[in-house]
């Protein structure tokens, strides 16, 4: 495979993880309420659902997927050039959907055109590099918004500078593009249609590897929702949900929900204490690259220690920090402020790392080995959903006070948590189910367990 089109691509994450916290940065320069700020995190949460779906289907043809990515970082490119035009918080709030179906519709496109020209034995590096240029431009995004209020003094300061900012968000998205134009492969046409088996096996890839540096912050993830949930079958689920199982997907939806809450008013939060810009970008770059970093301890904890015990501790901890960061932001000047909001991120980070990692395995372990893909898909559905409904929640109880609303998600963490701790019989039972055998280059650098020792011996492995 030619690498040169990833890194027309890397440019072109640079334009998305920017735009992920400028525009919320924006309409809180306008004015917007609490409330309006959690619509437009839980329309970006939810839009890409149906977007990824009608992408995935129609690039299952091999002759869409060029074309279909070139007019994804396109229209990126327009929508990041109009969006400081506008001076409407709902016009805003729709062009920001928008741009996140378009992002996420066109996942799934990636991953066919990585595995194209492939064997399977290489699909998992294939996947991995991708995600390695994807997580490497995303985090440029984030690195890009806090340097550039301190190289931008030409441009002139409020508003100016972030318009600027847009429209250099813009212009990478357009570059992209053009470099997409030349440097995209053209795979095989006699290889047109993506067969079941390969769905089935990228399905299982993705779901069990761990998450790009946008985790810790943007936790639903588009791509794997269309690939996990492509092979779902209802009746197939039908009367093989355990109870322990139950109790976990009925965790995750309260502290994905959590999640949500918490991150979708926190940009208003911060604003509102007095940081600018360059300084919010910095805290989110701080919580990703602490997941990032700790992604390959958390894999070897996960297959060493009581994973009952580590996710209900981490789940407790983050439940804990999240009403913390809004008392000990407040108290003292801006730069005390800052300091306490940034050891905050840090650590809502490093506990992002152990819950993705070690969710994985846990739902993994409970599900039935004739169901798991399926399993695995509704997991990530509900995510999705909860990514949704905890952006309205938190925008609403934040017109309440940040602090109601941080307490409210860190309250639906600490039940999500509460109910892990109930699931003894994690804490026994055999590890095989999640053993290594073949290892998934990961945007860490790391390396996970691809497929369980169960499926190779059961001929499930694809």
């Amino acid at each position: 495979m030619r690498q040169r089109w990833l890194y027309a691509w890397g440019l072109g994450s640079v334009a998305f993880g920017g735009a992920s916290l400028l525009v919320p940065l924006y309409i809180v320069q306008l004015g917007a309420s609490p409330v309006q700020l959690g619509l437009l995190a839980a329309t970006a949460a939810v839009i890409g659902a149906p977007g990824a779906i009608a992408f995935g289907r129609l690039a299952n043809r091999v002759e869409h997927r060029r074309t279909l990515v070139v007019l994804t970082l396109a229209g990126v490119a327009v929508t990041l050039a109009v969006i400081p035009l506008l001076s409407s918080i709902t016009a805003i709030i729709v062009a920001n959907a928008a741009l996140w179906l378009v992002v996420a519709s066109v996942a799934p496109v990636l991953t066919m055109l990585v595995v194209d020209d492939a064997p399977e034995s290489a699909w998992t590096e294939r996947i991995g590099l991708l995600n390695k240029y994807q997580g490497y431009g995303w985090a440029g995004g984030l690195v890009l918004g806090t340097a550039w209020p301190l190289v931008a003094t030409q441009v002139g300061g409020g508003g100016s500078t972030t318009r600027a900012l847009f429209w250099l968000l813009a212009a990478c998205a357009g570059a992209s593009a053009l470099g997409a134009v030349r440097s995209l492969p053209h795979p095989a046409p006699e290889d047109r249609v993506t067969s079941e088996r390969r769905v089935r096996r990228i399905a299982r890839i993705l779901s069990i590897s761990r998450r790009g540096i946008k985790g810790t912050t943007f936790a639903f993830s588009p791509n794997r929702l269309y690939w996990t949930t492509r092979g779902i079958h209802p009746r197939r689920l039908a009367g093989k949900v355990n109870p322990a199982l139950a109790t976990y997907l009925a965790a995750a939806t309260l502290f994905f929900t959590g999640f949500a809450a918490f991150w979708a008013p926190l940009p208003l939060f911060f604003t509102g204490v007095g940081f600018g810009s360059g300084q919010v970008f910095g805290l989110y770059l701080a919580s990703s690259l602490a997941s990032a970093v700790l992604y390959e301890g958390a894999g070897r904890f996960a297959s060493t220690y009581d994973v009952r015990l580590l996710q209900s501790g981490a789940l407790a901890a983050r439940g804990l920090l999240f009403p913390l960061v809004a008392v000990f932001t407040g108290l003292g000047a801006v730069s005390v402020g800052l300091a306490a909001a940034g050891v905050g991120l840090f650590a809502i980070g490093l506990t992002w790392a152990v819950i993705a990692v070690v969710g994985t395995a846990i739902v993994t372990r409970l599900a039935p080995p004739s169901v798991r893909g399926e399993v695995l898909g509704v997991h990530t559905a509900l995510g999705a959903v909860a990514g949704g409904i905890g952006g309205v929640l938190g925008g609403w109880a934040a017109s309440f006070g940040y602090l109601t609303a941080f307490a409210v998600a860190g309250g639906l963490v600490v039940v999500g948590a509460a109910l892990v701790l109930s699931l003894r019989t994690l804490s026994g039972g055999d590890r095989a189910v999640v053993a290594p055998t073949e290892p998934i280059a990961t945007t860490s650098g790391a390396e996970v367990p691809a497929v369980s020792t169960e499926e190779v011996a059961e001929g499930r492995a694809d």
